[in-house]
């Protein structure tokens, strides 16, 4: 299972109770950060996360209510001793404007910065594990932008319980089982893997699409995603602004939904024009069911 934070959905500024991009993906323990708008190491401390448990923080552009937060995240990191190795994926530049004011600030870390800093027009594969995979989704913004598609790895095989209750299994049975092995008694008598264990559950999917327009290159990329984020900036009634500025409708984003065949569509990145949020959904749910609102600091299991 994963579990998506939601720390800040709102566009442009933030406002007392309105936070900008941000999110915290929790893949079996493992936390990443996706974007890191102003404020964000506030909203972390609201969600009591601890700051070591980030490894990896991933910047979909260089608009400020995407990375603006990063500095002084980078910076509190330092202020609180951190040793481990921190790595940055995000459009090319962000080393140059990272480490530029940390050269002004004369604050360098006592911790590596490590950027993977991104530049393809085209989705690659820019970080993996054995946990998960992570690739771009290639965006239609004003700028150099992409979105990141998280697709969890299923190798481990689950232990029924049940099936070993009364077998007295040593240590390493387990680990044979989990590979898909099948295992010897100690009285002999070998079990089939089959006999003990169940399948592994389905790899799981969750594509984070921020600041783009209405973009159809998206849909083969992110066909049948357990949830979909997808930024919905304005109503159909601003449908002009949003063309504009490169942002989407929130219809847009349940037409994108729906013929890539996802399980759910979160939307977010709101305008403050809107005091009802409710809106949204009811814009949206004209051809795609399955939808949810992003709100500050709200849990959403996938």
């Amino acid at each position: 299972m994963l579990e998506l934070t939601i720390l800040g959905c709102h566009s442009a500024t933030p406002r007392e109770n309105k936070h900008t991009s941000s999110q915290l993906l929790d893949v079996q323990g493992n936390l990443f950060l996706i974007d890191c708008g102003e404020g964000t190491q506030m909203q972390l401390r609201r969600a009591k996360v601890k700051f070591t448990r980030i490894k990896h923080i991933f910047i979909s552009h260089l608009h400020g209510d995407h990375f603006y937060g990063l500095i002084g995240l980078i910076s509190t990191f330092r202020l609180l001793g951190r040793t481990t190795q921190l790595n940055i994926y995000g459009p090319k530049g962000i080393k140059e404007i990272i480490t530029l004011q940390l050269k002004m600030s004369n604050s360098w870390t006592d911790y590596s910065l490590h950027f993977h800093e991104l530049s393809s027009p085209n989705s690659e594969k820019i970080f993996e594990d054995d946990t998960i995979c992570v690739s771009t989704l290639p965006l239609d913004h004003r700028i150099y932008t992409n979105g990141f598609l998280f697709t969890t790895k299923t190798v481990k095989r689950k232990i029924n319980s049940k099936a070993i209750e009364s077998l007295n299994l040593e240590p390493f049975h387990y680990s044979q089982l989990q590979n898909g092995f099948g295992i010897e008694l100690a009285n002999g008598i070998f079990k089939e893997n089959k006999e003990l264990t169940l399948n592994p559950e389905p790899s799981k999917k969750y594509a984070y699409c921020s600041d783009t327009a209405y973009n159809k290159e998206l849909i083969s990329l992110i066909k049948g995603v357990d949830l979909l984020y997808h930024e919905a900036t304005f109503l159909e009634k601003h449908a002009d602004l949003a063309k504009k500025t490169k942002h989407s409708t929130a219809l847009q984003a349940a037409k994108i939904a729906n013929s890539a065949n996802v399980k759910k569509l979160l939307l977010g990145h709101y305008s403050s024009r809107y005091s009802d949020k409710k809106d949204f959904i009811k814009e949206a749910s004209t051809v795609f069911e399955s939808i949810l609102l992003s709100e500050d600091l709200k849990t959403f299991s996938i």
